[in-house]
């Protein structure tokens, strides 16, 4: 389906169309899941977050989104990236929080060297980053939320966020560059 057409669908089931909604739904889904795959391939091999859980989840929250006048394809896609940055990072600090509780899990030998606490740390320091880069430059946070959290294209997060291909590429690189100086600084 076209991105004119997901558009036209936005916009009818914003005005309260809901046979729109049963028609986007296979698409959406099908392109969150694809978003899913991108992020979850980079994760350890042990996450337990799936792709169909994490795209269920993403779903739903945008789905439950009645406020939102989706202006496209691009703004709803954007939204979708911020929910799947937020249930990432809520599954890491809860993932960590359950290994601090009184526990009696066994752990596996990576557990116990602390390798896969690392990768949701990491997460969690990025997040962080990030929410910090948002209050220096918000274009610049949204750039990496988009390009990392859903694996968007260069082409894809202009779209989004109504900006030239150049410019995400500058800011995509200034901001891996702040990205990376703050991680350190911090000692991640």
């Amino acid at each position: 389906m076209s991105a004119p057409d997901v558009t036209q669908l936005l916009h009818e089931w914003s005005s309260g169309n809901k046979a729109a909604l049963d028609s986007l739904t296979p698409v959406v889904y099908d392109e969150l899941r694809r978003l899913a795959g991108v992020y979850l391939r980079r994760e350890r091999m042990d996450h337990t977050l799936q792709a169909t859980a994490l795209v269920h989840e993403a779903y739903m929250k945008l789905v439950d989104q009645r406020q939102v006048r989706w202006q496209n394809r691009a703004h709803f896609f954007g939204i979708a990236a911020q929910m799947i940055r937020r249930i990432l990072v809520d599954h890491a600090r809860g993932v960590r929080a359950a290994k601090r509780g009184s526990g009696a899990v066994a752990l596996s030998i990576d557990e116990a060297l602390g390798v896969s606490e690392k990768r949701d740390l990491e997460l969690e320091s990025l997040d962080d980053a990030l929410e910090t880069l948002a209050k220096v430059d918000p274009q610049q946070a949204r750039v990496v939320e988009l390009r990392f959290f859903t694996g968007l294209s260069i082409e894809e997060t202009a779209e989004v966020l109504g900006i030239s291909e150049s410019t995400v590429k500058r800011d995509w690189v200034s901001a891996k560059a702040w990205l990376f100086r703050e991680l350190s600084r911090i000692g991640t």
